[in-house]
């Protein structure tokens, strides 16, 4: 029987939960989620689930956060005078903006309180922190391409 390999262009429906039952991301009743096996693509420990996976086959599997988005680092959470952001800038908590470091590189950060004088933005990523719980089904398995391009 067809198993997934490194390599195979494979398409699966997925369901992601927290540990509370929350969904955090679903393809079930939109289009299968299609990659690359071993591209990097995806989170390593999701790739390497579906590595050995036949078209048909389900399975539910956890990632734990330090495998997953990593901690929640409270250094990441900063506080910043509200007149240092546009004055005509509409914030709202939940928000999310991109910001820039010195270097120019662009980094997304969440408003996660206001106050008239202070802004506090949170750049972890929504899912730091948590352990994430995946059902996953293989729907197909593409062709190989590194063996195609070798």
């Amino acid at each position: 029987m067809l198993k997934a390999r490194v390599g195979d262009v494979v398409r699966v429906h997925y369901t992601g939960r927290l540990r509370d039952g929350t969904i955090f991301d679903t393809s079930v009743g939109s289009e299968p989620l299609e990659f690359t096996l071993g591209l990097g693509q995806l989170i390593p420990a999701f790739e390497e689930a579906i590595i050995g996976m036949s078209p048909g086959e389900s399975k539910t599997f956890e990632i734990p956060a330090e495998e997953a988005f990593g901690p929640y680092r409270e250094e990441l959470v900063l506080e910043i005078e509200r007149d240092r952001l546009p004055q005509d800038m509409e914030l709202e908590v939940g928000q999310q903006l991109l910001l820039r470091d010195p270097n120019g590189q662009a980094f997304r950060v969440t408003v996660t309180d206001l106050t008239d004088d202070m802004v506090t933005l949170d750049a972890n990523h929504p899912l730091a922190g948590e352990d994430l719980i995946f059902e996953v089904q293989l729907l197909e398995i593409g062709s190989n391409l590194l063996e195609d391009n070798a």
